[in-house]
């Protein structure tokens, strides 16, 4: 029992983050400091709890780099089937204007989400659960606690917007204006891949990498034209939208391949002798 308090703290650390960053952004006027906020207090919550190597901050090149093919791989291939199949049809590309939202939104995803979602979750408690469970189980643990966020982000928010008399939310388990079945369904697939991503080549930044991806992609096209991007997805109907977990499914395959294929490697240097290393 004690693995699993110590692998919610993970959660309860980065909803609490969160439930700060909300609370700042309620506060001022400005995108980056509830972003930088959030990052803030997840280092200071999970970095004295563990080493680099325990939070798989290692390999960081080759981490982002499998992190960004996989998952940006995935997308380029299920979204160009949609398109070749008239599901999708793209709008005006403005090149300035995607720049310019690929800096501010580079350096917000990381801040607010990517980096301290993966510390906290895909670090601390996924490495909590390994030191006990399978893999499976370790990487179910990490999703259900990972969708628990939200609610405990709401529950944060709610208290501290009443202690300094700002505007506070409606508890609830799912960010405000999200269909609760849909976004249970997305974040569910989305966890297990970030989970894949760090299980497969061992580093963090392979996750990092992975949410990065995600966030800025759906930003850029399906949500491009409602974000001002200078880029947008045109969707034949709704139903489209499946294909955004669709590419997830196939990042995580991408990565269960990965790993098949880095076992035999690493078996082998193992196995020979130190001389020949």
């Amino acid at each position: 029992m004690l693995v699993w308090w110590r692998a919610a703290f993970g959660a309860v650390a980065m909803g609490f983050a969160l439930g700060c960053s909300i609370t700042v952004s309620e506060a001022v006027h400005n995108r980056f400091l509830p972003a930088m906020v959030c990052f803030v207090v997840a280092v200071l919550l999970i970095r004295p709890f563990r080493r680099s190597q325990e939070l798989g901050l290692r390999n960081a090149a080759r981490g982002l780099l499998s992190g960004f093919v996989v998952t940006g791989g995935s997308a380029v291939l299920v979204l160009g089937a949609g398109t070749l199949a008239g599901w999708i049809s793209w709008g005006k590309f403005e090149p300035h204007r995607v720049l310019l939202f690929l800096l501010t939104n580079t350096i917000i995803a990381l801040l607010l989400e990517a980096l301290p979602e993966e510390l906290s979750l895909r670090g601390h408690t996924w490495t909590a659960l390994r030191s006990r469970y399978r893999g499976f189980l370790a990487a179910l643990g990490t999703t259900v606690l990972f969708l628990l966020v939200p609610g405990i982000a709401s529950a944060v928010q709610l208290v501290l917007g009443t202690i300094f008399e700002l505007d506070t939310q409606e508890l609830s388990l799912v960010p405000p204006g999200q269909d609760p079945v849909s976004y249970v369904f997305l974040l569910t697939i989305f966890g297990f891949t970030l989970v894949a991503a760090r299980a497969a080549t061992g580093s963090l930044w392979a996750s990092v990498a992975t949410h990065l991806t995600f966030l800025t992609v759906n930003r850029l096209t399906v949500d491009g034209a409602e974000r001002d991007a200078g880029w947008s997805a045109n969707l034949v109907s709704q139903d489209v939208l499946l294909l955004v977990p669709a590419y997830l499914v196939l990042a995580a395959v991408g990565y269960y391949v990965q790993s098949l294929i880095s076992r035999p490697a690493l078996s082998l240097a193992s196995s020979l002798p130190q001389r020949d290393r």
